[in-house]
């Protein structure tokens, strides 16, 4: 089912007629009825004008409006007839069956879901969908309620992209939920939109609102999470004490300040190591003799 252009008479000019029709149909029943005798001309006047005022009244019935980013899909007696886009008051067949479908940008969020990413562990996902409507008669014929329809797939496609992936980053070329939410973007509008096409409705953005940790297990997470920026902050701090200390002794060495022996080479890495590892300030011990 594909959605195809009908043509609709502008709705203000047949209402002018529509009148005209009417006074026309009470010229013709009054002067019907007050001229002399009952010949089959005076019947006649006030048969046609009764019967010109049922056409005009019953014509009445083909008038509709278009609101802007609204359509009108049109049937007849079950059969697509076509859909109209023109806005302001327009007519057509009073035969005709009209549905108003909204084309208006919408969006909504979806209610927070709990699954189990790639890894198996359980989180909370949610997602916010921006979509229209673009095919009127896919939206209408092929799904009953294309709202509903919206809902419920959108939720389905955002469970299937969240079990595809894990929540944190393991690898520098793994994509995760958390590390790459563009990427994720992607992926979950790419989802959407093959499962949303039939409908007729085009996602024009998708986007993660809420991602966490189930409550069961956002505690141990959290912990884990921190353990793993301890050990990343520390193997940092060591990378960089290392090179200050090779760059301290390169200096020493190179300007002939002193002559350091392996010895006095071990204990000053190791003040200094000391120094620049520590969690906290270090007191300065001021040695008065020698080393030996």
């Amino acid at each position: 089912m594909k959605e195809n252009d009908v043509r609709s008479l502008p709705g203000i000019p047949f209402l002018l007629g529509v009148l005209v029709a009417l006074l026309l149909a009470g010229w013709l029943f009054i002067n019907g009825a007050r001229a002399d005798g009952n010949g089959p001309a005076s019947l006649s006047m006030v048969i046609g004008g009764i019967v010109l005022a049922l056409l005009a009244f019953f014509s009445l019935i083909g008038l509709y409006t278009v609101q802007p980013n609204q359509s009108a899909v049109l049937s007849l007696f079950g059969k697509y007839v076509g859909t109209v886009k023109d806005n302001g008051l327009r007519w057509n067949n009073p035969f005709f069956s009209k549905r108003k479908i909204s084309l208006r940008v919408r969006n909504f969020e979806s209610g927070k879901l709990k699954v189990n990413e790639l890894d198996g562990s359980p989180i909370e996902i949610a997602a916010v969908i921006v979509w229209r409507v673009v095919d009127s008669a896919e939206a209408v014929f092929n799904v009953d309620d294309y709202e509903s329809f919206v809902h419920i797939q959108s939720e389905a496609a955002l469970r299937a992209m969240a079990t595809s992936y894990p929540y944190d980053q393991h690898d520098d070329d793994q994509i995760s939920l958390r590390s790459h939410p563009n990427e994720i973007s992607d992926r979950l509008k790419h989802h959407l939109d093959e499962r949303l096409t039939e409908a007729g409705v085009d996602v024009i953005e998708a986007r993660i609102s809420h991602l966490a940790y189930a409550p069961e297990i956002a505690h141990a997470m959290l912990q884990r999470q921190q353990a793993n920026a301890v050990i990343a902050a520390r193997t940092r701090i060591v990378a960089g004490a290392v090179g200050m200390v090779e760059m301290a002794l390169g200096e020493l060495q190179k300007n002939g300040v002193v002559e350091l022996d392996e010895e006095r080479k071990a204990a000053m890495v190791s003040n200094l190591l000391v120094v620049l590892c520590g969690d906290r300030s270090t007191q300065p011990i001021v040695n008065a003799g020698t080393l030996y």
